[in-house]
């Protein structure tokens, strides 16, 4: 293929990035934007050795899973790469998705991945947006960054965020148009207002607004505290203070201007008090799922005690102690650890502890009949694996939020005496490339 040519290619698969892959000659085009069945007209922009890379001309012909976008944004915003693709199809390539990597990088021959666990509204389900705050050309824009770029598709409304988010963000940009608040350059780092952090409850009407700044203080903080309590259910409003250089969104130091720092949530029958540095999955509605399957296949008799490594605010450590003999928590974030501890007394849950360190050091003193691990898109270190094979859990059960790191790490505990058992996607991300997938592994005994 030659660069910058125009070609005719048919889409026959689909990429971990949302992305259609065509063949032509024997070489691989990925096609952002094309769904397989698309019979389409591409640009080459980028030709490597074994693969190129096709700018979306013109559908010669249209795939039967192609979909009009919900969102106006689609085009532009690179937040929601899957909403060409119809609800019923982006299930199957996720399930594709978890299936390929199992098999290519774990090596687990003719494992059965189940379908994925749909979503029934798939949209508004985001309890968690953070907002870049640029300037361009005298505008400010608030919304999400275009596809591998740092550019700010200005946005009004998502359609994957909370319904409230629309009237916060355009509360935010009139305060610092009429208060003329200096706005963040990345290029300089100069300027004052970074990011709009929003967390919304699902179950309760609350909702905490946060705005990043590079300083220690926001002129007319007041005024942004009187056009915020304007909007119904804000029960927090908070300065984040950033002065950093580079890409971390929030720092260590946070000022509450107006109510409280921290909002409540509930998944399932169990309440969580969630501050704004906690981990807290984005889709309450998809994480009872989730939580159910992980429950379900950990096939809890009441007697076992129980690691739940990553644990968090202690989410699944609340789960498991329903039908656990003990279960033991482990996180490496001091106000996690913290929040932890405040939702267990919440709940009234006495047989969970929570302990503040590294996993592989609490596994070092104690023997676990279950392990849980919920670990984030890296994985889990091979240290902590190894120390795991060598606690000899009679089961682990790994929730994922990355089908390659997951298939990484199950290739290892294959490779030291686990089976794979169960593997589960669920839907957690729609209109996403991401999945998430709960796989149960058990210890072959000899």
């Amino acid at each position: 293929m030659i660069k910058n040519e125009e070609y005719i290619v048919e889409v026959i698969d689909i990429n971990a990035n949302g992305g259609g892959v065509a063949k032509y000659e024997g070489m691989a085009v990925f096609i952002p934007g094309a769904v397989p069945g698309d019979v389409a007209k591409v640009k080459i922009i980028k030709v490597a050795k074994s693969y190129a890379v096709g700018k979306l001309l013109e559908l010669v012909e249209a795939s039967e899973h192609r979909a009009e976008p919900p969102c106006v944004y689609a085009a532009k915003c690179g937040g929601c790469v899957a909403q060409h693709i119809k609800y019923e199809f982006q299930l199957k390539y996720k399930q594709k998705q978890v299936k390929d990597c199992l098999e290519r990088i774990g090596k687990i021959r003719e494992v059965e991945v189940l379908p994925t666990i749909a979503m029934e509204n798939p949209i508004h389900y985001r309890n968690k947006a953070q907002y870049p705050i640029r300037e361009v050309d005298g505008k400010i824009q608030i919304g999400f960054y275009a596809a591998k770029s740092h550019q700010v598709v200005d946005i009004e409304d998502c359609v994957i965020g909370n319904q409230k988010n629309g009237a916060i963000v355009d509360a935010i940009r009139k305060f610092l148009k009429d208060n003329k608040i200096s706005i963040y350059n990345e290029a300089t780092h100069k300027g004052l207002a970074r990011h709009l952090v929003i967390r919304n409850s699902i179950n309760f009407d609350e909702a905490m607004v946060c705005l990043v700044i590079n300083g220690k203080k926001l002129p007319h903080a007041q005024d942004l505290v009187e056009r915020l309590r304007a909007i119904p259910g804000i029960t927090g409003i908070l300065l984040n203070h950033n002065t950093a250089k580079g890409n971390v969104i929030l720092a260590e130091q946070t000022t509450t201007l107006d109510g409280r720092d921290y909002i409540m949530d509930k998944i399932g029958e169990l309440t969580f008090k969630i501050s704004l540095l906690s981990f807290f999955q984005v889709n309450p509605v998809q994480t009872k799922v989730l939580y159910d399957i992980a429950l379900g296949v950990a096939a809890l008799t009441g007697s076992e005690t129980v690691l739940d490594a990553y644990c968090g605010i202690g989410t699944i450590s609340l789960f498991l102690a329903k039908e656990a003999k003990r279960v033991v928590g482990v996180e490496a974030i001091p106000q996690a650890v913290a929040n932890a501890n405040e939702n267990a007394q919440i709940n009234g849950i006495a047989n969970v502890e929570f302990v503040l360190g590294n996993a592989e050091d609490v596994v070092l003193g104690e023997k676990f009949d279950v392990v849980v691990v919920d670990p984030p898109r890296k994985g889990c270190e091979e240290d902590f694996l190894k120390t795991i094979v060598a606690n000899a859990p009679a089961k682990m059960v790994y929730i994922s939020c990355d089908p390659a790191t997951l298939a990484r790490d199950v290739k290892f505990m294959y490779e030291n005496g686990y089976v794979v058992n169960k593997v589960q996607p669920v839907d957690m991300f729609p209109y996403t490339s991401h999945v998430e997938t709960c796989v149960l592994l058990s210890r072959l005994t000899t």
